[in-house]
């Protein structure tokens, strides 16, 4: 039994972990669909590239960091457990490389493909999993010191603040020092319009994504004895929630209806585990209009060019959900319990300084040292044609 057990305690992670994979060709399709269709191939590219280094940097460096252990031994000990241990770093990294594809789409058709990354090296193999080290192994003591303090520790189940807040604050400190897109932004006030490419690539995108989260949250179990019903219901009612309320936010536009599921997603992982469906609906549906208000927002009125909105859908709603575990999942909201408002208005505010520091470190030294944006007749021309030669659909066959 316990080798039965053994077995389908690896089988269940790694089908939580091909799930949260597929997620990646998601955050590639969506932004695919979001950007101009000279910036198509780059997306595609830089989402695959960005996962292969993510691998190396999280093998070798980041989940060592994160949980102090490692694989430089033999591969007969690294099999042990029907090889446990080595599909659970698997599932932690597709969270892991999940960083660079959220800020992949905030600096979207200006930022040079090297520099970046270099930087999702440094991200993934150091500034990610410290923070995760932090929420996740009780490094440092901050989780003994808050259930000292306020009676619970930090609580998020699924990553709502450990990799979608700081994937979001990182991407908004890339965005921030990248400066907006070419003539998005007129010296007399006005505002170019770039318009989604594809409509169907990015709802393609954003389904690929919503499916895959019911990996990223139920399988955040890690062992088939602790997977909960609860956490699959309450993903699909924040979802909703999050679709209905941006949809109404955003007076119909498709952009604001497909991202409206994701904010609903990002924002329930914290809490999953805990909250009541009904809380769940609600905490999406805040999500969604968080969405939508902010994303306007930062690109009409602050005139910040992040390009997908990945600071607001990822970064805000990631933060919002953070502190509504500490809301709904609390026992008079109809929740299990266990939680405090306080240990998780601190562990929020702890991941989203922590992510904005490290992402202005990093894409600050690169700017200084390397730069990390495209000459303006590389931008002019696209990302496609200057950094991998070739358009998404060509416009004629070549003639000899």
């Amino acid at each position: 039994m316990e080798t039965l057990s053994q077995g389908a305690n690896a089988l269940f992670i790694l089908l939580g972990a091909i799930m949260v994979l597929a997620m990646h060709a998601g955050f590639a399709f969506l932004e695919l669909g979001t950007v101009r269709k000279k910036n198509q191939v780059n997306a595609l590219v830089k989402i695959l590239v960005d996962f292969s280094v993510s691998t190396v940097a999280y093998f070798l460096v980041g989940y060592g960091v994160a949980y102090g252990t490692h694989f430089f031994t033999g591969a007969e000990s690294l099999a042990a457990k029907n090889g446990y241990e080595l599909v659970k770093f698997f599932f932690l990294l597709t969270f892991a490389a999940a960083i660079p594809a959220i800020v992949s789409g905030g600096i979207a058709e200006r930022a040079r493909f090297g520099p970046q990354l270099v930087a999702t090296a440094v991200i993934v193999g150091l500034i990610y999993p410290l923070f995760e080290s932090v929420a996740w192994n009780q490094a440092f003591g901050v989780q003994a010191w808050l259930k000292a303090s306020f009676g619970a520790e930090f609580h998020d189940f699924a990553g709502s603040v450990v990799v979608h807040a700081v994937g979001g604050w990182i991407g908004l400190a890339a965005v921030m020092l990248l400066g907006p897109r070419m003539n998005r932004y007129k010296k007399d006030g006005a505002i170019s319009a770039h318009p989604p490419s594809s409509i169907p690539f990015l709802a393609l995108g954003a389904w690929v994504l919503a499916v895959g989260w019911f990996g990223f949250n139920v399988m955040s179990a890690q062992t088939l004895d602790k997977i909960s019903g609860l956490v699959a219901v309450n993903s699909l009612m924040a979802m909703v929630g999050g679709t209905l309320a941006a949809t109404w936010a955003g007076r119909n536009d498709p952009g604001f209806a497909y991202n409206g599921p994701l904010a609903g997603l990002v924002a329930v992982c914290a809490g999953s585990d805990l909250m009541h469906p009904v809380g769940a609906l609600v905490v999406g549906a805040v999500a969604g209009i968080i969405f939508v208000q902010m994303f306007t927002l930062t690109q009409n009125r602050w005139k910040i060019d992040d390009v997908l909105g990945v600071w607001p859908l990822h970064g805000l709603c990631g933060a919002w959900g953070g502190i509504a575990c500490g809301i709904f999942g609390s026992s008079w909201a109809g929740g299990i319990g266990g939680v405090s408002l306080m240990a998780q208005l601190i562990g929020t505010l702890m991941g989203v300084v922590w992510a904005a520091l490290g992402g202005l470190l990093v894409y600050g030294a690169l700017k200084h040292f390397v730069g990390i944006r495209l000459s303006q007749e590389e931008e002019f021309d696209g990302a496609d044609l200057s950094i991998h030669k070739i358009g998404a659909t060509p416009e004629r066959e070549v003639s000899w």
